[in-house]
């Protein structure tokens, strides 16, 4: 099994988290307030979790989840994640995050923004398009005819295929859809962004498989 670290442990984070340790992954949550801010969902999520700094979480992790705003890219422990598998799940909202040139005028998607800050990491992108109800209610074991669907995106065919090993681990199939610069495809707002999934006013979500995760994909504009 894999160590899995969290830098941001907000409800997208701690429902990877969740499924992670109930597939027998240790996890390693940290946030910006703190480790003892995290002490008792750590103590929910059991004796597979634990609660650290972003420095530790980053550096226990063999695989290490970005569930941070786009604005705090760069308080991200860059020297601790170098030669690591990161996954990105964040989604750039000017509202929250302010403007940001790059990234409104599209010469780069908020991933290779993140790249730019972590330029000795292995950046993947996932978890982004779905909500952390969905996320949690849809996991099914290998095999199951409703099992659903995740996108990812990287450069790195190594860490694409570490990710997809743990993304098949807590319950879900892998559609690769290409490489970091196409992560637009599943940004906010676009087709296959949780609407694939149901809405959210149906907490239970809807299964989705490989085929209505690829025409969302194609069907996407920029």
């Amino acid at each position: 099994m894999t160590t899995v670290g969290f830098i941001g442990s907000g409800a997208i984070g701690t429902a990877i988290a969740r499924l992670a340790v109930d597939a027998g992954h240790q996890v390693v949550l940290s946030n910006s307030r703190g480790p003892e801010t995290l002490a008792d969902m750590a103590a929910e999520l059991g004796p597979r979790a634990s609660a650290a700094t972003s420095g530790e979480a980053a550096a226990a992790g063999a695989i290490v989840v970005i569930a941070v705003p786009v604005k705090a890219f760069p308080h991200v422990p860059a020297a601790a994640l170098a030669g690591r598998t990161v996954i990105d799940m964040c989604n750039y909202g000017p509202e929250r995050d302010g403007p940001i040139p790059e990234l409104d005028n599209r010469s780069l998607t908020s991933s290779e923004l993140l790249l730019r800050h972590l330029p000795d990491a292995m950046v993947v992108k996932a978890f982004n398009n779905i909500f952390f109800k969905h996320l949690l209610s849809l996991a099914r074991p290998a095999g199951a005819a409703d099992r659903s669907y995740l996108p990812i995106v990287g450069d790195s065919a190594l860490a694409k295929a570490a990710v997809t090993t743990f993304i098949e681990s807590i319950g879900y199939s892998v559609l690769d859809a290409g490489p970091l610069a196409d992560s637009w495809r599943q940004a906010t707002g676009t087709p296959v962004w949780g609407t694939p999934y149901g809405p959210y006013s149906n907490e239970k979500g809807q299964p989705v498989g490989e085929d209505a995760i690829r025409a969302a994909l194609a069907a996407a504009t920029r």
